[in-house]
C-alpha cells in the first residue's frame, strides 16, 4: 500500500495505530485530521466491524487490519507489530471515534521526536474538555488510577486517555502483556516503574463524532472495564509487594 503521509524530515517514522469497532462516520474524519508533517502512516485495525468503518478507513488511505478477536489491547498490539514491520520509530495512539484531538498530533509526538519525554499522554483537562464528552465516571476513573498508580510507583497521572505516543523500542521494552481495555492502564504503570520520562499534555477533548461508547455508552460496558481496569491495578500491586518482599 502506498504511504498514506509522508513528511519526516529528520527521517524518523511516525505512525499511528487506531484500534476500532464500528466507528463509521467517524473513522474517516480523525484520520484526515491528522496532520502530514507529523504522521507518516495511518493503521485502523478493526475489530470486527459489522458497519462500514473498515471501508471508511481504506477510503481516506489508512491501512486496515482485520482482527477477528476482541480486546483493546489485542488491537493495539497488533497495530504496533505492524508499525514496525513498515519501519516504524514512533507509535501514537489514539481512538477512532473523533473525540481526540488528532489535528493536535504534534504535541503529543514532539517530545518523544525531539528526546524530551519516553511517553506523552495527553490530559483531557476540565478547560479543554467538551460539554458532555466524559462522564463523571470518566473522569473519575482517570483521576483515581492516576493517583493509585503514583502511590504504588510515585510517579503519579492525571488522566489515562488513550491519545499517546512513544518510541516502538520502548514499549518493546516495557513487554506489555493485556489484551483487554487495562492495556493503556498497564502502560502507565509499567512506564512509571521503570523511571521512564513521562509527559502529560493538556488537550481539547470533543464529543464522539457518531455511534456510541462500547465502554462509557452502556452500564454494562462501564462495569467490565472497570472491573478489568481494577484487575490489572490488583496484579501490579501484588507483583510489586511480592518484589519488595524477597531478600536480598
Amino acid at each position: 500500500m502506498a504511504p498514506l503521509m509522508t513528511s519526516s524530515r529528520d527521517n524518523i517514522s511516525t505512525i499511528a495505530v487506531i484500534p476500532a469497532f464500528e466507528e463509521a462516520g467517524a473513522i474517516g474524519p480523525t484520520v484526515r485530521r491528522l496532520p502530514r508533517e507529523v504522521v507518516d502512516h495511518v493503521i485502523v485495525v478493526d475489530g470486527g466491524s459489522a458497519d462500514t468503518t473498515a471501508a471508511e478507513a481504506e477510503a481516506v488511505g489508512a491501512l486496515v487490519i482485520r482482527e477477528g478477536r476482541r480486546g483493546y489491547g489485542r488491537a493495539c498490539a497488533r497495530g504496533a507489530a505492524a508499525a514496525g514491520a513498515l519501519g516504524a520509530d514512533i507509535v501514537l495512539f489514539l481512538d477512532g471515534d473523533g473525540s481526540d484531538a488528532a489535528e493536535r498530533a504534534g504535541d503529543i509526538v514532539g517530545p518523544v521526536r525531539r528526546g524530551e519525554a519516553d511517553l506523552v499522554l495527553a490530559h483531557r483537562s476540565a478547560a479543554g474538555r467538551a460539554r458532555a464528552s466524559m462522564g463523571l465516571h470518566q473522569v473519575f476513573a482517570g483521576w483515581a488510577f492516576g493517583r493509585l498508580i503514583g502511590l504504588m510507583t510515585g510517579t503519579p497521572y492525571r488522566d489515562m486517555c488513550a491519545f499517546r505516543a512513544l518510541r516502538l523500542e520502548t514499549l518493546e521494552r516495557l513487554g506489555m502483556t493485556e489484551l483487554t481495555y487495562g492495556w493503556n492502564l498497564e502502560m502507565q504503570i509499567r512506564a512509571a516503574a521503570a523511571g521512564l520520562r513521562i509527559r502529560e499534555v493538556p488537550l481539547p477533548y470533543g464529543r464522539r463524532r457518531n455511534g456510541h461508547s462500547k465502554v462509557a455508552g452502556n452500564v454494562c460496558g462501564t462495569l467490565r472495564a472497570s472491573a478489568q481496569l481494577l484487575a490489572v491495578f490488583v496484579r501490579f500491586w501484588r507483583a510489586r509487594r511480592a518484589h519488595r518482599a524477597r531478600p536480598t
